[in-house]
């Protein structure tokens, strides 16, 4: 009977601890940025590739709201000259997942993701409830695969591409990119 007593403020105190803890990683303290990228799930029905991981910020440096989708495509590159043209970005980015309705908003540039290199490219696209955005394919390759991200946002183009990249770039992401490149 004595160890109910213990039982019971042992897991108030457990949960008490894990309830501040929760707080501390959500509540940005004083003078911090709450600029987070959250994972959610893959959004696209299933294709011909695997599913890849899906991102959506919020905050100061994402406007409005930006999301991110990465994904290899192992093995769907041209093993001489990677990713090489505006057209290959085009089509192998999944700006389509996202609406059909999408148009270059200028000519792409040369990118470089983590230890990959190729393309990006701005789009102005048309969602299926009449509202505009922007996007932003990415296209880089290694070997013979690809790895592509698409981002879309309510900001322009160098804000949305900016804030991809900057995701891109983190270790985390970085670590997971050249795994998921290797198959494993």
């Amino acid at each position: 009977m004595r160890r109910w007593p213990v039982i019971v403020v042992a897991a108030a105190a457990l949960g008490a601890l894990s309830g501040a803890v929760a707080y501390q990683q959500t509540v940005p303290r004083q003078g911090e940025q709450k600029d987070s990228w959250q994972e959610v799930a893959w959004p696209f029905p299933r294709d011909g590739w695997p599913a890849g991981r899906a991102f959506r910020c919020r905050g100061a440096l994402c406007g409005d709201g930006i999301e991110v989708y990465v994904r290899p495509k192992i093995g769907f590159c041209n093993c001489d000259r990677g990713v090489a043209d505006d057209d290959e970005v085009d089509r192998v980015t999944d700006v389509d997942l996202i609406s059909e309705s999408f148009v270059p908003l200028a000519p792409g540039e040369i990118v470089h993701v983590a230890d990959m290199a190729g393309r990006t490219r701005a789009y102005d696209l048309k969602l299926s409830d009449s509202l505009r955005r922007v996007a932003i394919g990415i296209a880089v390759s290694r070997r013979c695969d690809l790895l592509v991200a698409v981002a879309h946002g309510n900001g322009d183009a160098p804000e949305v591409r900016r804030a991809a990249l900057a995701l891109l770039a983190t270790r985390e992401m970085t670590r997971w990119m050249m795994a998921a490149m290797d198959e494993r």
